[in-house]
């Protein structure tokens, strides 16, 4: 596993359990779509939340969030229609977020900010 996927790997899972600390029921990680992946999926109250995590180690590249371009956002959009489309017990309204990280694993505190809402 290279860098960058264990640096996402960590990052996904702090988002995870930030999530879980906050309220939200976790439903599912890393759920593949022929769109992309879907990093986590959270029940927030009676929302379906599609949850795009991003991280970085630095602010070489920039803020985690402003990775999330415009083909980002299609991609975020289409997988969460093909997940809907293939799951239609799920009768709830949806949306999707974005928690951004910064920080390193075994470091200390991470930044984690949590845009909801974040993908029209």
């Amino acid at each position: 596993m290279g860098r960058n996927q264990t640096i996402g790997g960590w990052g996904e899972k702090l988002a995870a359990a930030y999530l879980i600390e906050k309220g939200c029921q976790l439903l599912d990680c890393n759920v593949r779509t022929p769109y992309g992946e879907i990093d986590v999926i959270v029940l927030n109250k009676e929302i379906l939340v599609f949850v795009e995590v991003k991280t970085r180690t630095g602010s070489n590249f920039g803020y985690p969030e402003g990775a999330i371009t415009p083909r980002k956002r299609s991609h975020l959009s289409d997988a969460a229609q093909f997940f809907l489309q293939e799951h239609p017990e799920i009768q709830a309204d949806w949306r999707i977020d974005v928690i951004a990280i910064r920080g390193k694993p075994g470091g200390s505190d991470p930044e984690i900010i949590w845009f909801e809402n974040a993908v029209n």
